[in-house]
């Protein structure tokens, strides 16, 4: 298939957001819709690909996701305990999990645009099924879920960009791969986007679009951007997706169009990532499975022998993207993860089976420090003596607090901080002795999924807005990562792939509504 040299809306990148923009311009009467993916077609999907294929959405408990998944039968459902996530409870997450400083107006479009866009994307093909195996523990009996977050896409990450790519074929979306963006043409006079250059199988190509819609990513696999906007260390952060998202679409938009800078350029998504995966990029056949996301049920030291996070401190979808910021501040960018028997069943088998990771175990503590210090420990005694005293701590707390019963699934307020007995750093909950042998740990590093900083936007149209005009340029559009001012410091699980499929689908809409009325 020959490049075009025109049409009427552009799309730049193809995961979750990019090819949602290309199917809502199509769905919205574009005749012509191109999309452009700097990889090559192996390496298809971008960050989107490597994910858990996780949506939060807004809903009314299982009568509002049991119509939207392919994995529950009639006896099943009646097993099954959803709470209502209410737009309340997401604007409250966000607020509560970003520190108050998410724009409000993109929050709002968010939050009240996400039931609907899940009813939109099962409506184009994406197979969404109730994530048994991340979100859900039998307690009672009973199937409970929790952390607001219950919809995930079948396979992950690959089952979504596989149903993505399948529905844009359908829909005539032409595809091109290895065909980076080098520059946007401007409009010198008016200020309006007229079109894109590219460079298609290393020749240099002049597209005219009538509209264009940026979706290709942030820079989290560009360590030297890394090391100066994130900060020290970073340029060591493993990369958990793309090794194309290096942050060139961002800067060619701040170049070309003068488009308006917001976020927090600081901060990114991050997790305790397997320490053994491979450093610039995931592995597309292990893809989320290198993450190491079950500290919560156990405890996390750092090579000193400290702890240095409280590990129930929240639901694990509030706290994965901030511990694996914090991993990367600590020696050597290591962690070593630790559980005993009353918690190793109930880790998730994809992070932890034995053929996903190296699994150091050991009869006792002593014997387990010997093993972890070949890898790193620096101060055997400061941990074995931080293991004794966490689990003091756990026995006083019980002995004042003998109603207390450990639950995954809620904030069961188990805790380490008796009136006798406080540690320096809390464990809020699901606070059990760790002294049942054998024990298992396995070592974890920083790995990097997405950054925050971004461009500004039209919260209703994904418009574009220009620093010097402080107005949306006319013709450019905007979504999924780079798109800035949603997510500070931390983010609320889940919600990555929902703001690129609300903001892509409102991007493309408006697109193919701006490219229409130039071409009359």
């Amino acid at each position: 298939m020959a490049l075009p040299t025109s049409c009427s809306v552009l799309v730049v990148g193809s995961g979750n957001a990019g090819f949602c923009a290309a199917v809502a311009a199509k769905q919205a009467g574009a005749e012509d819709v191109v999309l452009i993916e700097k990889a090559p077609e192996s390496w298809a999907g971008g960050n989107s690909y490597f994910t858990a294929g996780a949506y939060r959405t807004v809903h009314g408990g299982a009568k509002d996701l049991l119509p939207l998944v392919n994995n529950v039968d009639e006896s099943m459902a009646k097993n099954i305990d959803i709470d209502p996530y209410t737009e309340q409870d997401f604007l409250d997450d966000m607020q509560r999990v970003c520190g108050g400083r998410s724009d409000p107006a993109l929050t709002n479009t968010l939050v009240k645009d996400s039931l609907g866009t899940m009813r939109w994307l099962k409506e184009n093909g994406v197979r969404f099924q109730l994530s048994f195996n991340r979100q859900a523990y039998e307690v009672g009996g009973r199937i409970k879920f929790w952390g607001g977050l219950a919809l995930k896409t079948e396979d992950g990450g690959k089952g979504l960009i596989a149903d993505h790519m399948a529905n844009a074929l359908r829909q005539g979306i032409k595809i091109f791969f290895s065909t980076p963006l080098e520059r946007l043409w401007i409009d010198p006079a008016t200020g309006a986007l007229q079109g894109v250059v590219v460079c298609h199988l290393g020749v240099p190509a002049l597209i005219k679009a009538g509209a264009v819609v940026l979706a290709a990513g942030g820079f989290e696999s560009n360590p030297r951007l890394r090391a100066q906007l994130l900060g020290p260390a970073w340029d060591l952060a493993k990369v958990r997706g793309t090794p194309h998202n290096t942050g060139e679409v961002l800067e060619i938009a701040i170049r070309d169009a003068h488009a308006k800078q917001v976020g927090n350029w600081s901060g990114c998504h991050a997790v305790a990532w397997d320490f053994n995966a491979p450093a610039n990029a995931g592995d597309r056949e292990v893809s989320n499975e290198f993450t190491k996301s079950g500290y919560p049920l156990g405890l996390m030291f750092n090579t000193k022998g400290e702890r240095f996070v409280d590990e129930g401190l929240d639901l694990r979808n509030y706290t994965y993207a901030k511990f694996g910021r914090a991993i990367i501040v600590q020696p050597g960018q290591c962690a070593f993860q630790i559980w005993d028997q009353r918690t190793i069943p109930w880790l998730r088998a994809e992070e932890y089976r034995p053929e996903r990771v190296r699994r150091i175990m050991a009869d006792t503590i002593s014997d387990l420090a010997d093993k972890l210090v070949p890898l790193g420990l620096q101060d055997r005694e400061a941990f074995i003596d931080n293991v004794n005293r966490y689990n003091e701590a756990v026995y006083a707390f019980q002995r004042e607090h003998p109603d207390k019963i450990w639950n995954p699934s809620i904030l069961d307020g188990l805790s380490t901080q008796s009136s006798s007995t406080k540690l320096r750093i809390a464990k809020s909950n699901w606070a059990l002795p760790l002294d049942q042998g054998p024990f298992m740990a396995v070592q974890v590093t920083c790995g990097i999924t997405f950054t925050f900083g971004g461009l500004a936007v039209n919260p209703e149209t994904a418009q574009v807005i220009s620093s010097i005009t402080d107005k949306g340029v006319d013709n450019l559009f905007c979504c999924g990562e780079m798109v800035g001012g949603l997510f500070y410091e931390n983010y609320p699980g889940g919600s990555g792939l929902t703001s690129g499929a609300v903001f892509g689908r409102r991007a493309g809409t408006a697109a193919a509504r701006a490219a229409s009325q130039r071409e009359s």
